[in-house]
């Protein structure tokens, strides 16, 4: 039986399954990421066992999607063969495209997990250049039999809650809902919390058809006050999982930057996706590559924002819209991105989603694009009054939902809406990027799909991790 150190935690019954071998233990490698004016650099931190084995299938160990910023690849050191792979995004990939980055410096606490090895490894980062293809830029040597491995046990964070059960961790796809902000008192509300939002995401396509390709599990550790942080309105907590408003400087922008203490606690969960549920009302999420989304549960936005950002998480699909304001500055060079939804048009020829445009739809693809940007600038304006005034949440829900009505009727009634396409403005900017419809999850608040294009990502992503498996 598939048990090991499950059985210790009372898991056997959820996790215990019938495998020719016992299951590797989970290795954690946590380094700093530091950099800023042009320079970026890595330190080892420690190398952690975590508690339970790993969670993903033997045969589905290397990346072929070609998806993320970063690419962590694991490699043994008597023979030099490749052990693992799989691409990733980081807050500090992002940090350094903000106005902070060309002023100072900062570090990041990160981490990357992997089955862990029968002997030394080389772990090896890297990182897409200007022509978007992975360089080394850090590896360090890690020995699973080194003494400073850290085997201790972190403190629990509470139950595992099997929210959702199709199968043994190995051959699905393990999804960790974390609360954070949630007291003692107010896990049965994370938990229906987290069961709302489920249901809304496996009502779309592909996860509603993929469904049982899932397992989704939830841990909800206590802390001492309900809420998060806001700092922009004075609001300071120290919660288990250390969410946060505001991140760089962007008011509706929920990250955690205590990668340590979430890692920790994810750690009694088998999961390669996170999603942290904040417990606040106030509009606001975030979504990185292979790190983790966030929701605010109690937002009236909740529904869309868990989807959107989820997009982001699961499978590495870009922000489509460009009328909102960001923290990043605008690319310097217009090479094609990784992200799967988004293209700069180089070669409409060679559009990587050219098989799903008819030969009738003109590249680039007209659509009402100054009707839309007026009516945007309107509502930013308003948008931003709001806030500077301190304004009642319900004002700020009353005016997105004037905006979703607007935008629902002019992306409907285009000349071409519902087709796969090339519509100018994606990825914050309104030249130069491409999305692959008019309207889709990744573009507005509006009730749609997400579009083909986005729908083919992840179902490829799903593949990794529940498709058929490899030799």
């Amino acid at each position: 039986m598939r048990i090991g150190t499950i059985l210790l935690y009372g898991l056997a019954a959820l996790l215990a399954a019938p495998l020719a071998a016992a299951a590797p233990r989970t290795l954690r490698v946590d380094y700093h990421h530091v950099g800023g004016l042009g320079r970026e650099l890595f330190a080892l931190d420690r190398v952690v066992v975590e508690p339970l084995e790993w969670p993903g299938h033997p045969g589905r160990v290397l990346d072929d999607t070609n998806l993320g910023k970063y690419l962590v690849e694991v490699w043994d050191r008597e023979t030099n063969r490749l052990l693992y792979s799989r691409g990733f995004a980081s807050i500090y990939g992002e940090w350094e495209t903000t106005p902070e980055a060309a002023q100072s410096h900062r570090v990041f606490h990160e981490s990357v997990r992997f089955p862990a090895p029968e002997g030394p490894v080389r772990l090896a980062l890297k990182k897409r250049d200007r022509n978007n293809d992975f360089v080394e830029i850090w590896s360090v040597a890690i020995d699973p039999a080194d003494p400073f491995v850290d085997r201790s046990m972190p403190p629990s964070p509470g139950p595992l809650i099997a929210l959702e059960r199709h199968g043994a961790p190995v051959d699905k796809v393990d999804f960790l809902i974390l609360g954070d902000g949630y007291t003692a008192a107010e896990r049965g509300k994370f938990e229906r919390d987290a069961r709302r939002l489920i249901d809304i995401l496996f009502a779309h396509e592909p996860f509603k058809s993929r469904r049982s390709d899932f397992n989704v599990w939830g841990l909800c550790p206590e802390s001492a006050e309900s809420g998060i942080s806001r700092p922009s309105t004075g609001i300071h907590r120290r919660n288990p999982a250390g969410s946060t408003y505001d991140a760089f400087g962007s008011e509706r922008y929920v990250l955690t930057f205590e990668n340590r203490a979430f890692r920790d606690l994810a750690a009694f969960a088998p999961y390669e996706f996170v999603e942290i549920l904040t417990n606040t009302r106030t509009y606001g999420g975030g979504g990185i590559f292979g790190l983790y989304g966030t929701v605010a549960a109690d937002s009236v936005w909740s529904p869309y924002v868990f989807v959107h950002e989820f997009g982001h998480h699961f499978a590495g699909l870009a922000d489509e819209y460009y009328t909102s304001e960001v923290a990043y500055e605008p690319a310097a060079d217009r090479l094609e991105p990784w992200e799967p939804n988004v293209t700069a048009l180089l070669d409409p020829s060679k559009l990587k989603w050219r098989d799903l445009v008819a030969p009738e739809t003109p590249l680039p693809t007209p659509w009402p694009k100054e009707a839309f940007e007026a009516h945007a600038a309107e509502i930013r304006a308003e948008r931003l009054r709001i806030r500077s005034e301190n304004r009642p949440e319900e004002e700020m829900d009353a005016l997105f939902r004037r905006q979703q009505a607007f935008e629902s009727e002019l992306l409907a009634s285009a000349e071409h809406s519902g087709e796969v396409g090339a519509f100018e403005g994606a990825m914050y900017e309104a030249r130069g990027y491409y999305r692959p419809r008019a309207d889709c999850v990744m573009f507005t608040r509006d009730e749609v799909p997400f579009c083909a294009v986005c729908q083919r990502a992840i179902s490829r992503v799903i593949d990794l991790y529940a498709g058929v498996a490899g030799p």
